[in-house]
């Protein structure tokens, strides 16, 4: 509360650049702890240990797949956002394509995506931590916790977010870390952790339910066999990631909100050092649970897991608040608690950051054309409020999805619905013939496929060891990180084909929207210019109070967009940000390449 008020005070908050993108004045070290502690929430302590407690290591893959999307994020997608002089990434596709019928759709998938993965995963783990730690209600805790994030956001906008999330990710990292060594010393350390999770059974244990999987300390599995395969997990989920880092709006405002592009990219590097970090202090400790309290985090029938956790689907997700109120002194449960709220209260205040500035430049700025900057506001504080009702709503769904396992739930869901907006944006931004009706048929036939996936095996269940779901094999037989490799290549598809049969869009439209024009210098002709609603648009507003770093163009009352000067970069910075990409990447590789 008190960064929000503050932020409120000194950082511009009363205008619309200042609430939604901070004024476009973070250094960093702001951006870079932001776009961590935005990533990392109170879903990946719970969600992130209980699937390691359940499968081993692989599923730390998915987090470092970040340490080279990130990268991707910070050399290829933002320069072109920037250029663009976007606030929004529906606002991207609108200027790129044209129409308000693909923007508006972006908008509101976004929307449901950030409902029904991210902010009620969140809400969950972290009210499962609460009630196992404290015995509090989980809903009383949900809707505590809800209403603190929502005060803070709602002050401050995102310059109280990054401020917030610098401090966060240092109690994350501090408090996890001390976690991580009680547990790991605990079982003898990552050897003796190597010796004793094959034999971490639990009681009366028959049949291959409940056993420790052979193949824990490998990170590729077998392609047929594997419940995580090397081909999804490389390809599937590289997919997934680009989608998550590069596109998604959560992501790119911190980086928009950067004062330069060295500073973006900088912060992009030191968030790709600290996503090596989850493997070790979440992945890890969650599998030392399964070594320490086999009985609980290993039990195999229903009844069981009811009588251990009060879950029949499963117990893994207690792994990590287990640890901690069994393993640590009262102190640092204290410090515990802390830390799982603060990376809960970093994620969900950026989600609703994020969800504030779709809803009200993309969505509400369409129903109201004439509205002004106070109505743009209030509109956006608004919106956090109906968001913690919707999540609330959606809270049951999560509790009885895909075995308990939480993790596995958020990435079997994007793996449905994320892949057509990852083709469309890849396409949109390496393609130049791409056009508008190529990309809105390729989003909805994108959609159609993903919902003929999901809604059966939500309705019938995917099943489980010893209790086969009711979904047929033709439907839900094929592995969900292999299923968004097969929805990427069928969208590209879609949107290639009837974007043939349409003309091209000239290239007068496309300066500095494109990967081949990036750099191009002459003014570009907004797409339905003409047909721009009156109100206030973020590019008005900036281009009133001065040329923004980064904005990378200035729209004029004509619709055209002048290409701006960037602003000068030190080349000395800028080659010691380059280098330290190319040691992340060299640290990335070897970390993949030992643990595979």
């Amino acid at each position: 509360m008190a960064v929000g008020l503050w932020s409120l005070r000194r950082r511009g908050g009363r205008s619309l650049s200042g609430y939604f993108l901070a004024g476009r004045s973070m250094s960093w070290a702001p951006v870079g702890a932001s776009l961590f502690a935005s990533n990392i929430g109170s879903g990946h302590f719970v969600g992130l240990a209980g699937t390691g407690a359940a499968g081993g290591i692989a599923v730390g893959g998915f987090e470092w797949s970040g340490m080279f999307i990130v990268l991707l994020l910070g050399w290829v997608f933002v320069p072109i956002y920037m250029r663009a002089g976007v606030s929004t990434m529906p606002e991207y596709l609108g200027r790129r394509f044209g129409g308000g019928r693909i923007r508006l759709y972006l908008a509101l998938l976004s929307l449901g995506l950030y409902i029904s993965t991210k902010i009620s995963v969140d809400m969950y783990s972290g009210a499962l931590f609460i009630r196992e730690a404290l015995g509090w209600d989980l809903y009383g805790s949900v809707g505590a916790l809800l209403g603190v994030t929502a005060l803070y956001t709602v002050t401050g906008g995102l310059t109280a977010l990054m401020f917030a999330d610098l401090v966060q990710t240092l109690i994350i990292i501090a408090g996890a870390s001390v976690l991580a060594g009680y547990a790991l010393g605990a079982v003898g350390g990552y050897q003796g952790l190597q010796e004793r999770y094959p034999l971490a059974l639990p009681p009366n244990s028959s049949g291959p339910c409940g056993r420790p999987r052979p193949d824990a300390f490998n990170l590729l599995r077998d392609p047929s066999t594997g419940d995580l395969p090397w081909p999804g997990l490389l390809l599937g989920l590289g997919i997934i990631s680009a989608w998550y880092w590069c596109t998604d709006q959560v992501i790119v405002q911190r980086c928009l909100a950067g004062r330069s592009l060295t500073h973006v990219r900088a912060g992009c590097v030191v968030c790709g050092y600290l996503k090596v970090l989850p493997m070790f202090l979440m992945v890890l400790p969650g599998m030392a649970a399964r070594v320490l309290f086999p009985d609980v985090i290993g039990c195999a029938d229903p009844q069981g897991c009811s009588r251990a956790c009060g879950s029949a689907l499963g117990c893994s997700n207690v792994a990590y608040p287990r640890l901690v109120l069994s393993l640590l002194p009262p102190g640092l449960r204290g410090l515990m608690l802390a830390v799982v709220l603060a990376a809960l209260m970093s994620s969900l205040a950026s989600i609703f950051a994020s969800s504030a500035a779709l809803f009200t430049l993309d969505v509400f700025r369409r129903l109201r054309p004439g509205a002004g900057p106070k109505q743009l506001l209030m509109a956006g504080r608004l919106w956090v409020v109906a968001m913690v009702g919707l999540s609330l709503a959606w809270l049951p769904v999560v509790e009885a999805a895909r075995g308990g396992q939480l993790f596995d739930y958020m990435q079997a869901l994007a793996s449905y619905l994320a892949p057509p907006v990852a083709a469309v944006f890849c396409l949109a931004v390496f393609v130049p013939r791409v056009n508008e009706p190529g990309a809105f048929w390729g989003l909805l036939g994108g959609l159609g496929l993903g919902l003929a996936r999901l809604i059966p095996e939500f309705l019938l269940g995917s099943g489980s060891c010893g209790r086969p779901g009711r979904c047929p094999a033709l439907l839900c037989g094929l592995h969900y990180l292999h299923f968004a490799v097969l929805l990427f290549l069928l969208t590209c598809a879609v949107v290639l084909a009837v974007s043939w049969c349409h003309p091209p869009i000239p290239t007068v439209h496309l300066h500095r929207l494109v990967f081949s024009l990036r750099n191009s210098r002459e003014p570009r002709i907004d797409l339905d210019a003409a047909k721009e609603s009156p109100g206030v648009q973020m590019g008005d507003l900036e281009a009133t109070q001065g040329a923004e770093p980064g904005a990378g163009g200035v729209a004029t009352e004509m619709g055209v967009a002048s290409a701006e000067a960037p602003p000068p970069e030190d080349p000395k910075w800028s080659r010691l940000v380059d280098i330290n990409a190319l040691v992340l990447m060299g640290v990335a590789s070897f970390l993949w390449g030992y643990f595979a």
